[in-house]
């Protein structure tokens, strides 16, 4: 054994788990048996490949869930037109080249689902917090490598699942992505309460599932995994926020596995959870005294911490790309740990503000209002940080940092009307209006896909050791940005006039029939945005394999941990020793160096400031 493999050995047993044949070797690969290629690229067990997994998966799911978008929004654009191609696509579900009104509930109902769960939720934490925990907290892999291949298997089997609800005869679930009962625990209610809703039901639990499994390895790799010298403190924002993200996911996810397996079980255990003295067709149902409010309870005590699921990993990406792409350190770091932490406490303190016309009584409503109003602190102390970060900084336009500073856009304008929608008496107005959909969208959809855009173009090198094409990341950049806004900066109009949401067909409406033109507008800017993320589609595989490769192991020139592996890291990630860190990660321009990685040792003049 060379002297650099016997370090090796050490070092892994140092960790506290050896690795069956990682002891032998440069390269950290295993030379006891050649890795197959379901081993290597199906059941693989290797976290960078796992991030991979997740990371397709969530691409193809994004573009079905935009192309349901785009199907719908010809339906509000052009009610009155037809499309002979869709009868092509949809069968009976588009008769005459028209959207029924029940294919167009399942369409909304399955792109929430699956933008909210199975892209920005799985995609996004299942893709980073998988490739970059450990390579940024210096470890070889997650703390359970196998539990972590289920996890992706979990969420494949929920995929498949919810991807074979589309094909029944009677459609797909079309209660809305919140699936509130009683239209979801009674079969008779409509037609895409039958077998889609329970296909719907079962793989959201599946998903559940993968989402804990996932969570839970993140917590502990973050905990006990860390490379010598790797104190909390010295974390990379992304880190924290993976923490913080994977830390709400273990408490809020189990709610909604109750939840569902009640709702389950009205369905079709003859109990009355959500139930009580309904009428159907004429027929009494013999369920009573339970409670369908009891169900939204269950469900926003998820629901809002999804949210801030989602947001997290992103605001945690969007941290640290601008500090290296601003070549300055992140401006305040305590205060940034400081507000994921409050996020992250608050979160789940205000899951009634969903719930204030439920006939919630208005003095409970109020410690609603206060604690969600609340949550604005931490979110406008990481945009003043975030913004102080990029002031007077040396700012390289890479299209990882202009969806950064996008995100930041997004996240502000999005942010504010959440000020309106916390506000219980104003709520009464815009619940269910247009102003909700527009809030949503912007502050958590974009902001949400820009913090994951950002995080693709910066760490798809470490990924692929190759770059995505600069021009078309621009292109995409600009064209995803001016879109959005133009989609969903005008619905807040249409809601504050009280356009009510999920409708099929505002045209025969004399109130709502002069945002005909408006409506047209906001589809045509649709279908082009849905075009340009294709552009990205295409950009992301043809670089997989012709991108431009990498020549050294630091593009970006960044501090942290994962520039320091070879270029392609094999399984284990870095070939000897694992790097013993020294310093935090923002060092830039600092000392006349224009960055410090956090392997350099502390001198002793730096100590004495």
């Amino acid at each position: 054994m060379s002297n650099e493999a016997t370090l090796h050995s050490q070092d892994l047993l140092h960790h506290g788990h050896v690795e069956h044949g990682h002891g032998n070797g440069h390269d950290g690969h295993d030379h006891h048996h050649e890795e197959t290629f379901i081993s290597k690229y199906v059941f693989s067990m290797d976290h960078k490949m796992i991030a991979k997994q997740f990371l397709i998966t969530g691409i193809i799911w994004a573009i079905i869930g935009a192309f349901f978008s785009v199907l719908f929004r010809l339906q509000l654009g052009y009610p009155d037109a037809t499309f002979p191609w869709l009868e092509s696509i949809l069968g009976h579900w588009a008769e005459g080249g028209r959207i029924t009104a029940e294919a167009y509930y399942a369409l909304v109902t399955m792109h929430g689902t699956i933008l909210v769960f199975f892209v920005l939720t799985a995609g996004l934490s299942g893709t980073f917090s998988n490739l970059l925990i450990p390579l940024q907290v210096g470890a070889r892999d997650m703390a359970s490598p196998f539990m972590n291949m289920l996890s992706y298997w979990f969420f494949f089997l929920a995929s498949v699942i919810m991807m074979s609800s589309l094909f029944v005869q009677t459609g797909p679930a079309s209660g809305g992505w919140t699936s509130y009962p009683p239209l979801s625990a009674l079969g008779d209610a409509s037609i895409g309460s039958k077998i889609g809703m329970d296909l719907w039901l079962i793989s959201m639990a599946i998903f559940v599932v993968s989402s804990l499994l996932g969570s839970l390895n993140y917590i502990s790799t973050i905990l006990n995994m860390r490379t010598k010298g790797m104190s909390m403190t010295k974390m990379p924002l992304t880190i924290w926020a993976f923490f913080f993200t994977a830390v709400l996911g273990v408490l809020s996810f189990p709610v909604l596995l109750s939840g569902f397996i009640l709702l389950l079980f009205d369905r079709h255990g003859g109990t009355s959870f959500y139930l009580s003295e309904l009428f159907v067709q004429g027929k009494v149902l013999p369920n009573e005294g339970g409670s369908a409010i009891l169900y939204q309870h269950l469900f926003w005590f998820l629901g809002h911490p999804e949210v801030y699921i989602i947001i997290l990993p992103a605001m945690g990406m969007v941290s640290e790309i601008l500090a290296v792409n601003s070549r300055k350190p992140i401006f305040g770091y305590l205060a940034m740990v400081g507000s994921l932490f409050a996020i992250t406490v608050l979160a789940f303190l205000v899951w009634a503000h969903h719930m204030f016309v439920t006939g919630l009584n208005p003095f409970l409503g109020a410690f609603f209002v206060l604690l969600t109003l609340l949550i604005a602190v931490p979110s406008a102390i990481k945009v003043f940080n975030w913004l102080t970060t990029i002031w007077r900084g040396n700012i390289r336009f890479t299209p990882a940092s202009l969806f950064s500073i996008g995100f930041v856009s997004t996240f502000i304008s999005g942010g504010l009307t959440g000020i309106w929608l916390g506000n219980s008496a104003i709520d009464i107005h815009l619940h269910d209006t247009y102003f909700v959909i527009a809030h949503f969208h912007i502050v958590m959809g974009v902001s949400a896909f820009f913090g994951m855009f950002a995080g693709i173009y910066h760490w798809f090198p470490k990924m692929y050791g190759r770059f995505m094409n600069q021009t078309l990341g621009f292109i995409h950049f600009w064209i995803t940005l001016v879109g959005a806004y133009l989609i969903f900066w005008p619905m807040h109009y249409e809601g504050m006039a009280g356009m009510p949401r999920r409708y099929f067909d505002y045209s025969t409406w004399a109130s709502f029939n002069q945002f005909g033109g408006l409506n047209q507008f906001i589809s045509f800017v649709v279908i082009i945005v849905f075009a340009t993320q294709l552009l990205f589609v295409f950009n992301f595989f043809y670089s997989i394999f012709k991108g431009r490769k990498l020549t050294s192991p630091n593009p970006w020139e960044a501090t942290t941990l994962e520039w320091t592996t070879p270029i392609h890291p094999g399984h284990g990630n870095w070939p000897g020793e694992i790097p013993e860190v020294h310093r935090w990660a923002y060092d830039y321009s600092k000392d006349g160096k224009d960055f410090i990685p956090q392997t350099v040792p502390v001198s002793p003049e730096e100590s004495g400031h």
